[in-house]
């Protein structure tokens, strides 16, 4: 067969069900080879926006998304959600197309070292130089974009490679078992654990990934301990559960960092420093720290490990789990601590929480809008957060019952994120409301797809909050430069005649109390509906300033 078709068999292999991309002329054998293919190819408007849409696809659904662009521009368009969907920990495999193999040496047209460009922001990077290397390339690939910790691989095909014949099978992908937790490592951090007088979780992006959620949740509750999660460890315990306590992350003090304060032990569970530094919660560096992660912790002066329990993390869990009830479950000692103890700090945010729900001030405030939005949303469903002002509060105000139902990019925090990521989210999970929330800001960078979204006919909501400037930068440097800030303002279009002029719903809010109505509305559109909100982002320096004067006794 041709060496396009291999290639095209190969991804069906690994289970491909959908690409997404915008393809060029060096691409033109592999779109050829996928006329014929059960994968559906998703064209997009750019390509920044199809790695996205990848990085979605692949948290929600544990195996690699797929963006494809072709070389020069096509490839250095990818570069940002590539480089995102590596720092967020999403399984990606971007395919890239490249001039023929024989004017690789020298001067020729858009012809770059695209492979050399990616290798600093993925797991792996490789050109395909002969068509017999086709199965073990993509293999490749999709085992190391998918093995812990998840992110980004690329394959670059040349156009005469391409074109090849070639008389091989594709490669069976095998389920690899990740490492068990060593049972020394297991009876130290149990003894830790114990001896401990204010223990806490610290819940990252690890923690709701590969079933281990659901053991954090046995560990909590077996050993009495509340949970912190970090901005995309949200849902790896329940809202509702009465060891949650909520989101750490702000760079204002919070509740939660008056908590971390008061802890001596801090029990991490797949943690990632990229989101939020210890050096914000550990700020003396003599926390005594339990680290349980599918790698080795990273090195930090604020991250001094007492223990490291390198493995699987619901393996780890589980075997923890089976030693506290092997030491003190037939002494009745479990749970190791009292829960209830918890609740004066829990109690705190969630008054914190409802304190705007009623307000009909307009433009509307953040902690409204976000109130509303919850009402709206059900367990299940979907919200993706942009990064701007509005990330701060979601990441505060909007907590939820389950892992992955809020999609968070903190660990590159790249703008233009959520729109093009609603697109994936819904192709991953069709049967659930998809929310995206943007600021004016980030929306206008990858707005062109929401063609995207009319065209293929996808019931996604961007929610759009409006002031006319960059907010969260505006708000930092309000707070470092005595409340002085550069030039951050904007215009923005008529966002009703937008999305008229695409084939799609829009409407912007003219009042209070109209968040949920409008929801409700739009989702049950048979296409995307675009929401412009006005926001009162006074609120950023009135929440800065109130959580810098907390006065609160754990």
């Amino acid at each position: 067969m041709k060496a396009s078709d291999l290639f095209v068999r190969c991804l069906e292999a690994e289970g491909v069900t959908h690409i997404f991309g915008v393809p060029g002329e060096e691409n033109a054998d592999l779109m050829i080879s996928l006329i014929d293919s059960p994968i559906q190819f998703v064209l997009c408007r750019h390509e920044q926006a199809a790695a996205f849409m990848a990085d979605a696809y692949g948290r929600l659904t544990g195996k690699a998304g797929v963006c494809l662009g072709t070389l020069g521009p096509g490839a250095t368009n990818l570069v940002t959600g590539i480089a995102d969907a590596t720092m967020d920990r999403s399984p990606v495999v971007c395919l890239i197309g490249q001039a023929p193999t024989e004017r690789l040496h020298k001067e020729s047209h858009q012809n770059m070292d695209s492979v050399a460009m990616f290798r600093p922001i993925t797991k792996w990077a490789q050109s395909i130089y002969d068509e017999n290397a086709i199965p073990e390339v993509v293999r490749k690939a999709f085992k190391l974009a998918e093995a812990e910790k998840p992110g980004a691989t690329v394959i670059e095909l040349p156009e005469d490679i391409a074109k090849k014949e070639v008389a091989l099978e594709p490669m069976a992908p095998i389920k690899t078992r990740r490492a068990a937790a060593d049972y020394k490592a297991v009876a130290q951090a149990v003894d830790i654990i114990a001896g401990a007088k204010n223990p806490i979780i610290l819940a990252g992006n690890g923690a709701i990934r590969k079933r281990a959620a659901r053991q954090l949740r046995r560990f909590a509750s077996k050993a009495g301990i509340g949970v912190v999660n970090t901005f995309m460890g949200k849902g790896a315990v329940a809202m509702s559960d009465e060891h949650c306590l909520f989101t750490m992350g702000l760079q204002s003090r919070d509740y939660i960092n008056l908590a971390l304060d008061d802890a001596d032990v801090v029990i991490t569970v797949g943690y990632d420093l990229v989101e939020y530094s210890p050096s914000m919660w550990n700020t003396q560096g003599d926390k005594t720290i339990v680290h349980i992660d599918f790698l080795p912790a990273e090195i930090d002066h604020h991250y001094p490990v007492a223990v490291d329990v390198v493995s699987d993390v619901a393996d780890a869990l589980w075997k923890i789990n089976e030693e506290l009830n092997r030491r003190f479950d037939s002494e009745g000692k479990l749970p190791l601590f009292d829960i209830k103890e918890r609740a004066k700090l829990r109690q705190a945010m969630l008054d914190d929480f409802t304190m705007e729900k009623d307000d009909d001030s307009f433009p509307i405030k953040p902690q409204k809008i976000l109130w509303d939005v919850r009402q709206a949303m059900g367990p299940h469903d979907i919200l993706l957060s942009d990064v701007g002002a509005h990330k701060m509060w979601i990441a505060r105000y909007y907590q939820c019952e389950e892992a992955n139902t809020c999609l968070i990019s903190n660990g590159f925090c790249s703008m233009g994120f959520a729109l093009p990521g609603a697109i994936g989210a819904k192709i991953a999970r069709p049967d659930r409301k998809v929310l995206a929330i943007c600021g004016d800001g980030g929306f206008l960078m990858n707005v062109q797809d929401l063609e995207t979204a009319v065209r293929l006919g996808l019931n996604i909501v961007c929610m759009v909050w409006c002031d006319g400037e960059l907010g969260l930068i505006k708000w930092k440097q309000q707070i470092h430069f005595d409340g002085r800030h550069s030039d951050l303002a904007f215009n923005n279009p008529d966002f009703e005649l937008l999305a008229k002029s695409l084939g799609m719903r829009g409407r912007t809010l003219t009042g209070p109390g109209q968040i949920t109505g409008a929801l409700d509305e739009a989702f049950k559109e048979d296409g995307p509906t675009l929401i412009a909100v006005p926001v009162d982002y006074a609120e950023n320096l009135k929440l800065t300033q109130r959580l810098g004067n907390l006065n609160f006794s754990i």
